[in-house]
């Protein structure tokens, strides 16, 4: 009896799992579609809900008037306003040195003396002639003087007296070639000249140079040629020597290099120390100030196709605001249009946020 109970559930369970058929299955599906359906529109509406609420973090900076200075920055080195080398005028052997490497000269002084022995013998010789026609003619003028004697023996002993001087001179002037002679007051810089050494002209020299009457030169390129002038003020900075100094302009090429493209400038120094020639300086010079003007970090300023932009704070929301940027210097930009005084600019966090979002400003600062 017992195994008839078991063959109607054996039946049962057996009818139970039975396949669906086709379209039972299809309508299940569309079930579960649907619902599937409606559970995504709603965690998406849920989360828009969110997002639309949303706030970025954000910095803002107060724009203000003030002054802006645009500096045309370039680089120059040290020179010195007399800075020459002194060079023998004939070839010859060094037979003295009268100076070493920094010792003080003056302009006119013997700095070394070439082998000029010749020279000497022959302005003895010469010398000795002038003596005699000194006599002869100091004699046939004490003669012409008491009416003796003829005009053409007076101005024969004139004549010759006169042109053994001469011949003396060009000697002593040749003499004086043999000579390396320092051309301006100042220092010994570079000497490097031993006694019995030849040197030739324009080979070997002494530097002479004047460290008390320095200057900076430099090059600016040609697109600055309406700008930069003599009388300009500038600011030099001599990195090495820890320095800095406000001056102006003191000469302003107005010839354009046609290799270089650029004009020359220079600016002389005030007497300092530690300062050298062809010590590196930095040169800003001032082509552009204007004192009320709007000016911004430009780090703020964003481009695109149709121009700059920045955004500012409206009672929490950003909005986007069309500018025309002037002059930039030092990390900042003067603006010609688009802000007024006293707009929340936003600086940190700008490039995260669009038209209309809302902000949550966390730090403020101004000029």
């Amino acid at each position: 009896m017992k195994k008839l109970l078991y063959i109607p559930a054996f039946l049962l369970l057996a009818a139970c799992n039975k396949p669906k058929d086709k379209a039972t299955e299809l309508a299940d599906l569309k079930k579960q579609e649907a619902d599937i359906s409606a559970k995504i529109t709603k965690l998406s509406a849920e989360i828009g809900k969110k997002d639309s609420v949303k706030s970025t973090d954000v910095s803002t900076y107060t724009v203000t008037t003030s002054s802006f200075t645009n500096y045309v920055q370039i680089q120059g080195r040290i020179d010195a306003q007399d800075n020459v080398t002194a060079y023998s005028q004939s070839p010859g052997v060094i037979t003295a040195l009268y100076v070493k490497p920094g010792q003080h000269v003056n302009k006119g002084q013997v700095l070394v003396q070439l082998d000029n022995s010749v020279l000497n013998q022959n302005i003895a010789q010469a010398q000795t002639q002038v003596d005699l026609n000194r006599t002869l003619f100091q004699r046939q003028k004490n003669l012409w003087d008491q009416k003796i004697g003829t005009e053409v023996q007076f101005l024969q002993a004139q004549t010759a007296l006169q042109s053994s001087l001469k011949q003396v001179a060009s000697l002593k002037q040749q003499a004086d070639m043999y000579r390396i002679t320092s051309p301006i007051t100042g220092s010994v810089d570079q000497m490097d000249l031993k006694l019995g050494q030849v040197v030739q002209p324009g080979q070997n020299g002494i530097r002479i140079v004047n460290a008390d009457n320095l200057k900076v030169k430099a090059d600016v390129p040609e697109s600055y040629a309406q700008s930069v002038n003599q009388g300009d003020k500038v600011m030099i900075l001599f990195p090495d020597a820890n320095d800095s100094l406000k001056t102006t302009v003191t000469f302003a090429a107005k010839v354009i290099d046609p290799a270089s493209r650029s004009f020359a400038v220079e600016i002389k120094l005030p007497l300092k120390k530690g300062l050298r020639p062809n010590m590196t300086a930095i040169i800003k010079i001032a082509d552009y100030s204007k004192v009320n003007s709007l000016v911004i970090p430009i780090k703020a300023i964003q481009r695109s196709e149709n121009g700059d932009y920045v955004f500012v704070n409206e009672n929490g929301v950003a909005k986007k605001r069309i500018i025309k940027a002037g002059a930039t210097y030092g990390g900042k930009s003067e603006i010609l249009s688009g802000l007024k005084s006293g707009d929340q600019l936003i600086t940190e966090g700008a490039s995260e946020v669009e038209d209309g979002d809302k902000i949550k400003v966390l730090t403020s600062s101004g000029n």
